[in-house]
């Protein structure tokens, strides 16, 4: 699995699909918000934690129908279907790959691009600690939705359309804990939500991303 997940790093890097196109989407969507919504600081202060992780979910989206569709058109996802490493740990690991490519770079890159929306000072460390526990989850439910899609022309669109309400319970506890965090209240409960389905999602749905592509390859 360790070959596999370095496979699928050295690809990514490769294409630039995972750094490049997340990153660009991120870095545009930051710039163009204070066109938007006009320069005063107080009003992108107070913006800024749902515009930063509305962008850093829309960033993940963009590369998910990647995840298994490359492998799908070249027939490499049949031998991996085959091989003796077992199907749910293929998947976990191409989910990894996606965050390692996409998550990661999404969440150090992040702290810069809240300084364009005057992001207060106190939400930077929150920024970077909600981005790093929610992001696998949006790689590993995205990896679930890539699973139910592949093999379908043009499924980028319905990907997007089943992925998208199973990203709002992250999307939500992750802006509120930062929201909590730079207005000095507790933490606590939307954190331990958003790690709560971070773990779920990385416990459970590589066997249901195993489950659809089994079906969709047979």
């Amino acid at each position: 699995m360790i070959a596999l997940l370095l496979r699928d790093l050295k690809l990514a890097i490769r294409s630039g699909g995972g750094f490049g196109l997340g990153l660009a989407f991120f870095l545009i969507l930051t710039v163009l918000v204070p066109f938007g919504v006009g320069p005063e600081s107080s009003t992108l202060s107070r913006i800024a934690p749902g515009i930063l992780w509305v962008g850093a979910l829309l960033a993940c989206l963009l590369s998910l129908d990647r995840i298994f569709a490359l492998d799908y058109e070249d027939g490499s996802l049949d031998l991996l279907a085959t091989a003796p490493l077992p199907l749910e740990g293929m998947t976990a690991m191409k989910a990894l790959a996606h965050w390692l490519t996409t998550g990661l770079p999404l969440t150090l890159v992040a702290p810069l691009l809240g300084v364009l929306l005057n992001l207060p000072a106190p939400g930077y460390q929150w920024l970077l600690i909600t981005l790093a526990i929610g992001t696998p989850a949006l790689s590993f439910i995205g990896a679930f939705g890539a699973a139910l899609t592949v093999g379908l022309k043009r499924g980028g669109l319905l990907l997007s359309l089943l992925v998208l309400p199973l990203y709002v319970p992250t999307l939500i506890f992750g802006a509120e804990t930062l929201r909590r965090g730079i207005d000095g209240q507790a933490t606590t409960t939307p954190l331990l939500l958003l790690a709560g389905i971070t773990l779920g999602a990385v416990a459970i749905l590589p066997f249901a991303a195993a489950a659809a592509i089994r079906i969709n390859i047979r």
